[in-house]
């Protein structure tokens, strides 16, 4: 007759486990929402009791913001990475488009909007939703003045108008989540559009960029 033995749960390093815990919850905040983030659902994620969960976050609002902040530092670091490979601000900026404009975008984008509404009636996830706009501005304005640098761009302003770029996609973001017809290409090209104007760059230059991996100059 077999017998029941206990499963030995591996003791993990407070840092470890922290996280864990917030891998967990911004994987339940991509795939179902910020509502659904929750002491008991994180704890059903990893297999443990959620006085484990309330241990490391003892408010679940605070739990809500670590895991879209880690959701959106990801998204950040893969869309624009500090450290990028070798390659020019066009062809940065044209990858960086590139991959706002695909389905894999479509989850991030949708916490993005998630976020930004449940902001207005949680305060540690309004702080948190400020620190990563920063972020992002922060990240675009840094590629553009490179490319300024280099007598790629021409603008007088590369925070306005990385703040363009941004509130395209945005506005795009919006679109893919709500519409359900496919955006005519004038539409889905926004960002490419918006990006050479304000650049001084021929039109088609980033998109041309995107399919090959070589800017057209």
């Amino acid at each position: 007759m077999p017998s029941s033995v206990p499963r030995k749960r591996t003791r993990k390093d407070p840092a470890a486990r922290r996280a864990e815990i917030v891998d967990a919850a911004a994987g339940v905040a991509l795939r179902e929402g910020l509502e659904c983030v929750t002491l008991r659902r994180v704890a059903e994620e990893l297999d443990v009791r959620p006085g484990l969960i309330s241990h490391y976050f003892p408010s679940a609002d605070d739990l809500v913001a670590e895991a879209f902040g880690s959701a959106a530092t990801a998204e950040t670091d893969a869309l624009l990475p500090e450290e990028r490979p070798e390659g020019t601000p066009t062809e940065h900026l044209a990858r960086f488009l590139a991959r706002t404009a695909g389905e894999s975008y479509d989850a991030i984008s949708r916490l993005w909007i998630n976020a930004r509404h449940l902001s207005r009636y949680r305060e540690a996830l309004r702080e948190r939703v400020a620190v990563q706009e920063a972020a992002w501005r922060a990240r675009l304005e840094g590629l553009i003045r490179q490319g300024v640098e280099t007598g790629e761009f021409r603008t007088g302003d590369p925070l306005v108008t990385a703040l363009q770029i941004l509130v395209v996609l945005d506005g795009l973001g919006v679109d893919v989540n709500v519409g359900e017809e496919d955006l005519p290409e004038a539409v889905t090209f926004l960002a490419f559009r918006t990006a050479e104007r304000e650049l001084g760059l021929r039109q088609g230059t980033l998109t041309r960029a995107a399919e090959s991996g070589q800017p057209s100059r």
